[in-house]
């Protein structure tokens, strides 16, 4: 199913990892083990003397010492909200059905659980009290209330809802596995606000996970010739990347996100 050019381009990253002054400050400079893999390469160096690995010894049992005090949420990429953000204010946990006609969307059933904390120094604490939208495309790469010049769903909001995170930072949604459209891998948006702040982000799935649940109806009317690769997509991160299991035909995540303070 074909975007034109100008959707794709609302598609342009807008996020970016924090560089090292910002994670030292964010962390309270213990972020020594995040920061390797934040490093944006490697430096090949000339073989060090003595004097140098004594130093980078001591640098070295510093950084082990500090990880401990690291926080166990992980601090994620924002990426672009894209074209197809409506604010529904849909209070629901299920969202697969538009609530005007009752009719659910046909798909492969996805459970995603959000994990939401505060990241204060080298601490972390549950969010309680966020708001976190998500929205995507059906089996067939179409998106609610929206126009496009292959659909016009303006009206229904199918595949749209949000929850409050509750005082362990949970919040929990019931959709479908979402299909795929022309110029983009796989994805979930989400967005979540509190009263002082917003993060917009997107999910990815496994590339050969997508294949399996598209070779499935109602996915494979369409069937898989232009599916994108995450590796093309110039929005996709790792650190966004679901780890899915499946039970059956149904599949769940579990996302665990720390935002900064």
């Amino acid at each position: 199913m074909r975007r034109t050019q100008q959707l794709d381009n609302d598609d342009a990253p807008i996020g970016r990892i924090l560089n090292r002054r910002e994670v030292l400050a964010l962390l309270g400079g213990s972020g020594a083990v995040l920061l390797a893999a934040c490093a944006p390469g490697v430096l090949v160096k000339p073989s060090p003397t003595a004097q140098q690995t004594s130093a980078a010894a001591t640098t070295a049992a510093a950084a082990a010492s500090s990880a401990t005090a690291l926080p166990s949420c992980i601090v994620r990429p924002a990426v672009t909200e894209g074209p197809y953000f409506v604010d529904e204010k849909l209070n629901r946990s299920d969202i697969r059905s538009d609530p005007t006609t009752g009719a659910v969307k046909d798909g492969a059933p996805f459970a995603l659980t959000f994990l939401v904390s505060r990241v204060t120094g080298s601490a972390c604490a549950a969010l309680s009290g966020a708001t976190i939208d998500i929205w995507h495309c059906d089996a067939l790469g179409v998106y609610s209330d929206a126009t496009d010049p292959s659909f016009n769903t303006k009206g229904q909001k199918f595949l749209r809802g949000y929850q409050t995170t509750d005082a362990t930072g949970k919040a929990q949604f019931t959709t479908i596995y979402p299909g795929w459209y022309q110029g983009r891998a796989v994805h979930i948006h989400f967005k979540i606000r509190t009263a002082t702040s917003e993060f917009t982000s997107q999910l990815f799935f496994d590339d050969a996970l997508n294949a399996q649940v598209f070779a499935q109806a109602p996915y494979s009317q369409k069937g898989t010739q232009g599916v994108m690769k995450n590796a093309a997509d110039g929005i996709y991160k790792s650190q966004l990347l679901l780890s899915v299991t499946k039970n059956g035909n149904a599949y769940a995540a579990t996302f665990d996100i720390g935002l900064a303070s």
